[in-house]
């Protein structure tokens, strides 16, 4: 099990910690509810360290990536970020993942942590046109800090203007008494805030200012528990449940990264699906009758036929209520549509709404 340069603060502060994408990561400090209620209100920060990085570089960086990639990449300026996802050769996704243009001809791929073999195979197999890589996922750490009061907590750490950094742009600049760190704002929680990349050796420095500079503000460390229902009320994917090497883009909802002005792997095959329509689409719904649903269980319809699966479920710390995503027969993905989620032994009614959950 492999550490993150600050697992050893994670355990001197009491987290729990778990195995997650091969790291000894904590999942939880005081509490899911009582995390997640800090990030939607105030200011917590995540240890993400586990992400990967890779660094394309050179003149064919540019055409490697968009062969690689749904998105277009070629819309990207320096100091843009843009989602995107990697699409394998048979209808599916092998990850998903933030593409950052740093330089001329230096983009920046973070992929999920336990893709990062499986992503850089995939990506080096198509590397025909022998595009600079680096893989940089060992030495770099990564901290998320989010939430509303992320800005004006983290102002006196930087020279920059993090209010002037607009979602899904980013800074190379001085933080926390580091000279070059990428500041990006590309939460995952849509509760704003932004994501701060700096090297192993700086990671404690940083995280030690951070809470510092925070501390009037009620800053505290977040767990992976509250991070997954952030995210889940905001309706983001999340590779490995709600997108796989089986789920097509289309078929998640993420016909608006896949962009057929280019060609890329699998682009045809996507492109047909997209005009001829699918058969299963990833749709939000929130329950009706009480209960709690999880990754894997039954989607019927009113007569207790199958049509579809669960991928991500919780009840919402937020809301009051519990929600989830899951994949169900075309005709079934309207909203306001009734569908029933087979909990244990019970078929519980719920209803397909539209996303976010949660609106802020």
């Amino acid at each position: 099990m492999k550490n993150t340069a600050l697992s050893h603060i994670h355990e001197q502060l009491g987290a729990k910690m778990v195995p997650f994408a091969g790291y000894n990561m904590p999942v939880q400090y005081e509490g899911v509810n009582a995390e997640h209620e800090t990030v939607r209100t105030g200011v917590g920060v995540f240890d993400v360290s586990h992400m990967g990085e890779f660094l394309i570089e050179g003149e064919f960086a540019l055409e490697l990536i968009q062969f690689v990639t749904s998105n277009d990449a070629s819309k990207l300026e320096i100091g843009e970020a843009q989602y995107s996802c990697l699409p394998n050769d048979k209808g599916g996704i092998v990850d998903d993942l933030i593409v950052y243009r740093v330089k001329e001809e230096t983009y920046l791929l973070v992929v999920n942590a336990s893709n990062i073999e499986k992503d850089w195979n995939w990506i080096s197999v198509h590397n025909s046109m022998n595009a600079e890589m680096k893989n940089i996922s060992e030495g770099y750490s990564l901290l998320a800090i989010q939430g509303p009061k992320a800005v004006e907590a983290m102002q006196s750490l930087t020279s920059e203007d993090l209010s002037a950094i607009k979602f899904y742009t980013f800074k190379v600049a001085d933080f926390a008494g580091i000279d070059h760190v990428i500041i990006s704002a590309t939460g995952y929680t849509g509760s704003g805030g932004f994501e701060i990349y700096c090297k192993n050796s700086e990671v404690e420095q940083v995280w030690n200012k951070v809470f510092e500079a925070g501390k009037d503000f009620g800053i505290k460390p977040i767990g992976l528990a509250a991070r997954d229902t952030l995210r889940l009320e905001m309706g983001y994917c999340l590779y490995g449940n709600d997108i796989n090497d089986t789920t097509s883009p289309i078929e998640a909802g993420l016909g608006w990264i896949t962009k057929f002005t280019k060609n890329f792997t699998n682009s045809e095959a996507l492109k047909k699906q997209k005009e001829e329509g699918v058969t299963k689409k990833l749709v939000a719904f929130e329950m009706i009758d009480r209960g709690i649903p999880r990754q894997h269980y039954a989607i019927v319809d009113a007569d207790g036929n199958e049509i579809g699966e669960v991928t991500s479920g919780t009840m919402s710390p937020s809301l009051k209520k519990a929600i989830g995503l899951g994949y169900v027969a075309k005709e079934f993905s309207k909203r306001d549509t009734e569908i029933y989620i087979q909990v244990r032994k019970k078929t519980l009614k719920a209803k397909v709404v539209r996303l976010p959950f949660y609106k802020g």
